[in-house]
């Protein structure tokens, strides 16, 4: 049920010339908070210190001053980000980072939005056709629940979560709370964690959805025909996180964990 200790990921898998649209999009000398780096070992390492502080982001070490963000193919890099966030579950639970960098770098850069207009084309793409993507994929579902969780909540408009994302978000998760998907301990997981996540940002869009989700989520819990003890033990849980106002008290910390851990 945790999240990953440290924010690192392996860029190897991309071929040479993805590597380098990713090192140009990312590398960006105005590039402030959370920012993102590439070692010259493949290894890409999210920075939550400023620019001016993080000895990763220095341009002696990274050479960024000859790196524009607007001059590579932006579009691409959504659809590479995007596809490999479907294969890599790992890697979508963070890849909202990545895309807030370039988005930060691009309009710092260019004063456009190619790459997030890019991008929430793609997902549109992809939620149009996600019960495809579940029957052809359960581990790419779930990814792509993953992901777009992920730039929910990172992506902003005026400081705000974007509209646009919060209905997809609903349903993606409404579908993750049937009764065949709560009888998969993979969607089970994935429900939970994003709850977790951006549970009580999607409460304040939108109550009432909310209200809606967890009634189905309760019938779940109650009527658990075909749920395993583990899927029962992490509904109960995100039921009791909520009602205590989004937040896990010390003794459901100490219960729920040790419970998992057993």
């Amino acid at each position: 049920m945790g999240e990953p200790s440290r924010e690192e990921y392996k860029i190897q898998s991309f071929d040479a010339e993805t590597q380098q649209l990713l090192k140009t999009a990312l590398k960006a000398p105005s590039l402030e908070c959370t920012a993102a780096c590439f070692e010259t070992d493949g290894e890409y390492s999210v920075c939550q210190r400023s620019y001016s502080n993080c000895p990763r982001l220095m341009p002696s070490r990274c050479n960024t001053q000859d790196r524009n963000p607007g001059a590579v193919d932006l579009e691409k890099v959504a659809n590479v980000i995007v596809d490999h966030s479907l294969q890599d579950c790992v890697f979508s639970k963070e890849a909202g980072r990545m895309c807030y960098a370039i988005i930060q770098a691009e309009s710092k850069q260019a004063g456009q939005s190619v790459f997030r207009r890019g991008l929430l084309n793609r997902l549109q793409q992809e939620y149009q056709a996600r019960e495809q993507l579940r029957a052809r994929s359960l581990q790419g579902w779930v990814c792509y629940v993953t992901f777009i969780c992920n730039i929910f909540d990172y992506l902003r408009v005026n400081n705000m979560p974007m509209m646009a994302l919060v209905n997809p978000v609903y349903d993606c998760l409404f579908r993750l709370a049937q009764p065949d998907s709560l009888s998969k301990e993979e969607e089970v997981d994935c429900l939970v964690l994003q709850l977790h996540r951006v549970g009580e940002q999607l409460e304040k869009m939108n109550g009432q959805r909310m209200d809606e989700l967890f009634v189905l989520i309760r019938d779940g819990f109650l009527l658990p025909t075909g749920l395993s003890s583990l899927a029962q033990l992490l509904l109960l849980e995100i039921i009791e996180f909520r009602a205590a106002g989004w937040k896990t008290t010390p003794a459901a910390h100490k219960y729920y964990y040790s419970e998992v851990s057993d």
